[in-house]
């Protein structure tokens, strides 16, 4: 805060409100928002250098939950019902502190539109900036705390992948696989996600009424969190023996990964993994046919570090060319579209640690061989 001139910081996301109380989330709204004209909005307040000062403002419900599981903020107003009245609420608090024409960081892709008028209503003289990045930054190494909720949760995954994999007959669909992949995670404790879910040789990984039929493969690739901490990992079956060019082509994405994750180390940046990874790609058969991408993950799919600009989710490489630190937590993926067989790609989950690097739910790697 103090580098970006921040007086305060205003979250509002489920995902920042999580990590800053310590890991609330008020059970009623944990998957939905929305409720009579508005939308739940819960807000922190943290001015800069004085954590006695900050406020947290919530829905007239969570009182309940509050005196079960208190944290740490001092100031707790839970009075709301509609995001419009908190923007309000939150103004109050901020003129209470004196900083009325100061420049507030706010989540600006998150924050509801009537809630940001009520605050530059109520706030004419302060000044609005983007707590995207500041947050990210906050989040981006990772406690031992975080790093075993990440592991377990990507064991999990993993765990439930195969699962599905070893049982799944010939002739099931793509929709059904997904949903058993679902009630797998959700056994295992995690909240599922999604579950990409692709059998050759289409490239379409929604699911569908596609089927697994003897000699296809099946990707599946699949996201569930743990406490709010996400795994998100990629795995190949093949229904029958793997082809010789099926075997090729997955050697050829695991060659790949492996030149990427063992670059990574402390110190090194983004544009140093992707080189490592684009000269193993260039001696690749099917070179013109790979794509590689590694990204940071934790609460999100991608999120600080940033590694590279040039990725399938545009946003800016901020960690392109600055050194990753300990702690930083990459999602390494490759993925390969051939005609014949179909979608081919590996997603591991890797933290950077001080010697090197530890992948998460390392496991099945290679094809699952499925007889159906």
């Amino acid at each position: 805060m103090e580098n970006d001139g921040v007086d305060l910081l205003l979250a509002s996301t489920k995902d920042n409100i999580r990590y800053l109380t310590g890991g609330f989330v008020f059970f009623f709204f944990a998957h939905k928002d929305a409720i009579g004209v508005s939308r739940y909005l819960p807000i922190l307040g943290y001015p800069k250098g004085d954590p006695s000062k900050a406020f947290y403002i919530g829905n007239a419900l969570e009182g309940w939950q509050h005196e079960v599981e208190p944290f740490w903020v001092p100031n707790v107003r839970n009075d709301q019902w509609h995001s419009g009245t908190t923007g309000k609420e939150a103004a109050n608090a901020i003129r209470e502190l004196g900083l009325e024409k100061g420049t507030i960081a706010i989540e600006k892709g998150f924050l509801p539109a009537d809630a940001y008028d009520a605050l530059r209503e109520e706030l004419p003289d302060a000044k609005f900036t983007d707590a995207l990045f500041i947050l990210e930054n906050l989040r981006s190494v990772k406690r031992a705390d975080e790093l075993a909720l990440l592991k377990e949760a990507s064991n999990h995954i993993i765990g439930s992948m195969v699962t599905v994999m070893n049982s799944t007959l010939a002739g099931t669909t793509t929709y059904e696989i997904a949903e058993r992949v679902r009630k797998e995670e959700t056994q295992r404790g995690l909240d599922f996600e999604y579950c990409l879910t692709c059998t050759g040789p289409s490239f379409n990984r929604a699911p569908s009424d596609a089927t697994w039929k003897k000699g296809n493969i099946l990707s599946l690739d699949s996201g569930g969190n743990l406490h709010g901490y996400l795994g998100d990992l990629c795995r190949m079956a093949g229904m029958g023996e793997p082809t010789s060019l099926m075997k090729d082509l997955l050697g050829e994405v695991q060659a790949i990964q492996a030149a990427a994750r063992a670059a990574i180390r402390p110190g090194i940046t983004g544009n140093e993994i992707h080189e490592k990874a684009f000269a193993e790609k260039a001696k690749c058969t099917h070179n013109n046919e790979i794509k590689f991408v590694a990204h940071g993950m934790g609460m999100i799919q991608h999120e600080a570090p940033r590694l590279s600009s040039d990725g399938s989710v545009p946003y800016p490489g901020s960690h392109a060319n600055r050194p990753i630190e300990a702690g930083m937590v990459l999602s390494v993926e490759t993925d390969l579209k051939n005609e014949e067989v179909g979608f081919v790609k590996l997603e591991d989950t890797v933290v950077v640690t001080e010697s090197g690097f530890e992948a998460y739910g390392d496991d099945a790697r290679d094809w699952v061989q499925v007889e159906g």
